[in-house]
């Protein structure tokens, strides 16, 4: 299958005086997974749409391979959508949907029965073939989608929330199958979700924005242990990362703010030497927060304001000095709402950003 990079260099969308996307650049290598990722308006489907040809760029340019497509239409682009909804012919049976695209550009007929024989046999749809879509479940139905777009062999491959809408047994199916799917397959492909573990699940690289900005763009563990700014770090984790004030006191060798006193690590010394304010914000996993049973007279500590059991582990809500702040532990921990525990925070399990602009002191590629 032809595949192509996808290059998006300094794209904005305005609708109006509403500016949708702003000075987005970012490059899909050939072959790779691109998730955007973030919440509902951050400009991920007005990006998506403008790949397709069913935007307008409003300025900068949009290339794939070295062809610039601001006003090639979508049907000159080599492209394949999915959609969150089906959009299948109800009429036709599953054979009959996936070879239609191949059917209007009058394909010789054995082309067509080879790539539908072979799109069928990657998702798993062989005994269906002669079924009829509006009897199948969804998830099926959206394999049958995906068929469609994939038979034309498409130098791209771009998804807009194709499986946000299917039970969480359908989405975990699907997620795998995609994932196998586009390996083998190799297609350059955009994906447009707000489910960060379906991005970070699927994606080679995930594309965070917010306000029509690109925020991050990065491997799914940078994300995580790198965030590059405070939306980043609150958006990516499940539960999200505590935030909680702290000043830099002692020449920068140490933290402070409400019922928090840490020793700065070494490797943010140089880069804190360098900050203009003393004014942080320290962030911490709720999986890196260590709680004591028995605390001390003078530790830090928190009641138990709710927990959350989820299997093998459990999430509980502490109510500190601070706020109210998460801690991921084990399910069989002997602990009731009303509790009072010590809180622990190791040093080398800390991210740092600065309060004024948000930014990671660290960069994002700490």
């Amino acid at each position: 299958m032809p595949v192509a990079t996808v290059r998006i260099e300094h794209v904005w969308k305005r609708y109006g005086a509403v500016e949708a996307v702003k000075d987005l650049t970012l490059v899909c290598d050939d072959g790779e997974f691109i998730a955007l990722l973030g919440p509902s308006g951050c400009g991920k489907t007005s990006t998506l749409r403008m790949v397709a040809g069913l935007e307008a760029v409003s300025e900068g340019g949009v290339f794939i391979g070295d062809r610039r497509v601001n006003d090639v239409p979508p049907r000159g682009r080599d492209i394949a959508m999915v959609f969150e909804d089906y959009a299948l012919y109800p009429h036709m049976r599953v054979y009959e949907n996936i070879a239609f695209p191949l059917r209007i550009r009058g394909m010789p007929r054995a082309l067509i029965e080879e790539r539908v024989g072979r799109a069928l046999a990657m998702l798993g749809l062989e005994t269906l073939r002669n079924e009829d879509v509006q009897r199948l479940s969804g998830g099926a139905q959206q394999r049958v989608s995906i068929g469609r777009a994939i038979v034309r062999d498409p130098q791209v491959l771009l998804m807009d929330e194709p499986i946000s809408h299917l039970d969480s047994t359908h989405k975990l199916q699907l997620r795998g199958e995609l994932k196998r799917l586009q390996r083998s397959l190799g297609v350059t492909t955009l994906y447009v979700t707000h489910d960060q573990v379906e991005a970070m699940v699927l994606a080679d690289r995930v594309a965070v924005m917010n306000h029509g900005r690109l925020q991050q763009l990065g491997p799914p563990r940078q994300l995580y242990e790198h965030p590059a700014n405070l939306f980043v770090a609150g958006f990516i984790g499940e539960p999200p990362m505590n935030l909680l004030p702290a000043d830099l006191t002692e020449h920068g060798r140490r933290l402070r703010g409400p019922d928090l006193d840490l020793p700065l690590p070494p490797r943010f010394h140089d880069a804190l030497g360098r900050q203009g304010s003393p004014r942080l914000t320290l962030g911490i996993r709720p999986a890196d927060l260590r709680l004591d049973p028995s605390p001390l007279v003078d530790a830090p500590r928190g009641e138990v304001y709710s927990v959350q059991p989820r299997g093998d582990s459990a999430v509980l809500a502490l109510r500190t000095a601070t706020g109210l702040l998460l801690a991921e532990g084990p399910a069989h921990a002997d602990l009731a709402v009303g509790d009072v525990v010590g809180l622990g925070i190791p040093p080398d399990r800390i991210h740092l950003f600065d309060a004024e602009d948000g930014g990671n002191v660290l960069g994002a590629a700490a």
